[in-house]
């Protein structure tokens, strides 16, 4: 057995291939964008934990609202799980939150999450917690669910935990296929905790991710930053500007790096180089907005069956849990 205290094991994978990779592809198409997970480097990581910490930004002060409040609810109520997978596991105060209701229940706790950084802090954070076994997966979402449940076999139930209304960057063909991929690799009776922002106010919105003080923006233009030193491109940060969009048809904001002037763009470490017309947009990421009905449905779809939803009335965010179907 691993003490709290000790090294967590990590899974890890090379990921400057699948980086490369997918820069390439992303700046080939019309309209050009990079996935929105390469945003969270050591310094993104960083910054958005800033940006939880703004009046503006709201996401994180509801769901920790709910979680305080249903704790109890959510890890010794009936159907309790000894097994604890977190996606996206960011600062791990969330999940510490959760931990605190089974203080000292052995419980296998799973970390899954692509930056080193974001593994790190969570360890520290949560290490303190007894009973709290823990191990990390630096892995995709999909790859780290898969290895953390094959570890747990057949003891006992798994929650887990899609939080931060990370869904909100999945369109609702790719959240269909995420959650489908996510029951296809739990049990019967295994449990999903997932977390969503609601659908507000279009100025809300919009200031939750362009806040006055700027760290939203600077939060997106590190993304080029992180490209110029890991694949050696030469964006020039001057030349691009942070842009928010609300598209109310499609109910999600769009982030974009817009380019000031006509520009040749080289990512040598992705073996190419593209042409940015003045104006012409990088779409760098999406965040869909629900309603308390669509994250019932989202999951139903999946085969999850909802066993509860509480809703932060202020903030204007969900927590759904489910649970796997036969």
């Amino acid at each position: 057995m691993q003490e709290p205290s000790s090294p967590a094991a990590t899974l890890a994978a090379d990921p400057t291939v699948e980086l490369a990779r997918d820069v390439a592809e992303g700046l080939a198409r019309r309209p050009k964008q990079v996935p929105a997970k390469y945003l969270y480097d050591a310094l993104g990581s960083r910054l958005f934990e800033a940006i939880c910490e703004l009046p503006w930004y709201t996401i994180t002060r509801g769901e920790c609202a709910l979680l305080s409040a249903h704790a109890e609810a959510i890890m010794r109520g009936p159907g309790a799980c000894d097994t604890v997978v977190e996606l996206g596991c960011g600062s791990g105060a969330k999940l510490s939150m959760l931990l605190s209701a089974v203080e000292g229940r052995p419980t296998d706790v799973h970390l899954v999450d692509i930056s080193e950084t974001a593994l790190a802090q969570s360890v520290q954070a949560l290490s303190r917690h007894r009973g709290a076994l823990l191990t990390t997966h630096q892995a995709a979402y999909e790859a780290g669910l898969g290895a953390a449940l094959q570890r747990a076999g057949g003891a006992g139930r798994a929650l887990v935990l899609f939080l931060g209304s990370n869904i909100g960057n999945l369109s609702s063909e790719e959240a269909d296929r995420f959650l489908s991929e996510i029951r296809s690799r739990c049990r019967p009776g295994d449990r999903l905790l997932l977390g969503a922002d609601l659908v507000k106010p279009e100025a809300a919105l919009v200031a939750a991710y362009d806040d006055p003080l700027g760290v939203t923006a600077a939060f997106n233009r590190n993304l080029l930053v992180r490209l110029n030193r890991e694949l050696d491109a030469d964006f020039d940060l001057d030349l691009f500007e942070h842009r928010v969009l609300w598209n109310a048809g499609a109910s999600r904001i769009e982030v974009h790096l817009e380019s000031l002037a006509d520009q040749l763009v080289c990512v040598r470490g992705a073996g190419c180089c593209v042409d940015v017309a003045e104006g012409e947009r990088i779409w760098t990421e999406s965040v869909y907005k629900y309603e308390p009905e669509g994250i019932v449905a989202l999951g139903a779809r999946a085969g999850f069956a909802r066993r509860a939803q509480w809703i932060e009335p202020e903030s204007r965010f969900a927590l759904t849990l489910f649970e796997r179907e036969p």
